[in-house]
């Protein structure tokens, strides 16, 4: 069976940036499970696994926008160090945590001056290409409990109103 339509898929992949780095991979016997054509991956590396079949490997190259996007400036926020507890120690990278209409989001520290922080509230692969190395485990028809997740889910095409997905929604 190949990938196409709405098929469940469960994948080996690792993940690397341009630099060589390696920031995400499944764990070993434990492959990443998802149906297919649901916006449940990124959609760049969704699109690439169309046509392949179990025990196919391969290496992708997803450009930042078919993965987490570009680096969108409206995101670069500028906030006061009173937003921030008094006590905490702020350094640039530090990751924090804040609650907005759309629920919790995160965000990086960029730089630290007296009374201004300046953060980044844009995803953290937000403009890098992703490089997968990706071994197809598992294409089969979804069973009707993965199909049920899958409609109960909160997060998707008809979900974007409320929730902050809209840019993989975009493509679904």
């Amino acid at each position: 069976m190949k990938i196409d339509g709405r098929v469940y898929v469960a994948i080996d992949y690792s993940l690397k940036l341009d630099s060589g780095e390696e920031v995400d991979r499944s764990e070993p016997g434990k492959p990443l499970g998802f149906i297919f054509g649901a916006s449940q991956i990124v959609p760049g590396l969704e699109k690439k696994l169309t046509g392949l079949e179990v025990g196919q490997r391969v290496e992708l190259a997803v450009p930042p926008e078919e993965g987490y996007g570009a680096v969108r400036p409206d995101l670069l926020r500028e906030l006061p160090r009173s937003q921030f507890p008094q006590d905490a120690p702020l350094k640039e990278g530090m990751v924090f945590q804040a609650t907005s209409p759309h629920g919790p989001m995160n965000f990086r520290i960029k730089s630290v001056k007296d009374d201004v922080i300046s953060c980044d509230f844009n995803h953290p692969l937000a403009g890098e290409q992703l490089n997968f190395d990706v071994t197809v485990r598992e294409v089969r028809d979804p069973t009707p409990e993965e199909i049920d997740a899958l409609n109960s889910s909160s997060c998707g095409p008809s979900a974007c109103q409320s929730c902050t997905c809209t840019s993989e929604c975009e493509e679904g």
